[in-house]
């Protein structure tokens, strides 16, 4: 038997096995395994959610062609990297494409137009994930629901603003005898705000890769963001500190410098300087055989930028 799924992440020719799994995109190796097992329990042949031989040939199946494949991609650290480095890249295009997505179901609806987005994607999936695989004939459609969830959250994430957001039904009734309002006077215009928020969206998710060490995929983030906002001093400032990681102190130079132009309070810029200076000091005085001992770079240095690179 073969699974055919025509919906959310499916759609765009992409296997969500975080959908299958029934678990954020962002979910950890515990969180999988946990999910994972779950779902392996309830397929057992021995299971109440599989009775009689039909039920337990689909459970078998379910196990076996996707349930196992998910399991085997993001339990592995590195598959599980390159799997969401290919959903963030894949949210950008779709967002930069402006690609139109239908959203059949309620609960999608919801998330599209939610605030707190976050909050809403995460408690959805963790109410399906409950009785995802209990009525076995519904496994299908349950998981395509997963995955529109996931589409939704990956293109909000690199800061998609769906149509319902801001759709006049949405917005509040205006009493007849209102004042009228110059529409000219109503700033900032949606395309700023557009702009502004995806690259938001990037620098918060640079952000969190560097803390974790994931210096390329920070510096993309970063890059992305440049593109849209090439005088963005805090952009110009974190992509310096993710050169100045990877031993490109020429490079991070340029970029603390121009967020210095930019901004000459920038204090991860002046931090950044200050450290490469340090660093040319040392290698200078290392040069000249001096007796001087390594530094290695403690405090707000060490904290922000990590030790050198042995």
């Amino acid at each position: 038997m073969s699974f055919k799924f025509n919906r959310g992440l499916f759609k765009c020719d992409f296997i969500d096995h975080h959908a299958v799994l029934c678990v954020p995109v962002d979910a950890d190796v515990k969180e999988i395994r946990k999910s994972y097992l779950k779902i392996a329990r309830r397929l057992h042949p021995d299971s109440s959610a599989a009775q009689g031989d039909a039920e337990k040939q689909l459970a078998n199946e379910l196990l076996s062609k996707l349930v196992n494949p998910a399991y085997e991609t993001l339990s592995h650290e590195k598959n599980r990297t390159e799997h969401i480095f290919v959903l963030s890249q894949m949210g950008k295009r779709l967002v930069q494409e402006s690609v139109s997505v239908e959203l059949p179901t309620d609960v999608a609806k919801q998330l599209a137009d939610a605030p707190n987005y976050e909050h809403v994607y995460k408690n959805a999936i963790a109410k399906i994930a409950e009785t995802q695989y209990d009525s076995l004939q519904e496994v299908q459609h349950t998981t395509a629901l997963v995955s529109e969830l996931n589409l939704v959250y990956i293109m909000r994430s690199a800061g998609k603003i769906f149509a319902a957001a801001s759709s006049p039904e949405l917005l509040p009734e205006i009493p007849t005898n209102a004042p009228v309002v110059n529409a000219a006077t109503v700033a900032p215009p949606p395309l700023t705000q557009r702009k502004d928020s995806v690259v938001l969206q990037y620098i918060r998710r640079a952000q969190e890769l560097i803390a974790k060490n994931q210096l390329a995929q920070a510096r993309v983030e970063l890059q992305d963001a440049l593109k849209l906002e090439p005088n963005n001093s805090r952009c110009h400032s974190l992509i310096g500190v993710v050169y100045l990681k990877q031993n490109l102190t020429t490079t991070a130079k340029v970029h603390f410098n121009r967020a210095l132009q930019l901004d000459p309070k920038d204090h991860i810029a002046l931090a950044g300087r200050h450290k490469i200076e340090q660093m040319t000091g040392q290698n200078k005085s290392a040069a000249k055989h001096t007796a001087t001992s390594h530094t290695g770079g403690g405090g707000l240095f060490g904290g922000l930028f990590g030790g050198k690179k042995k």
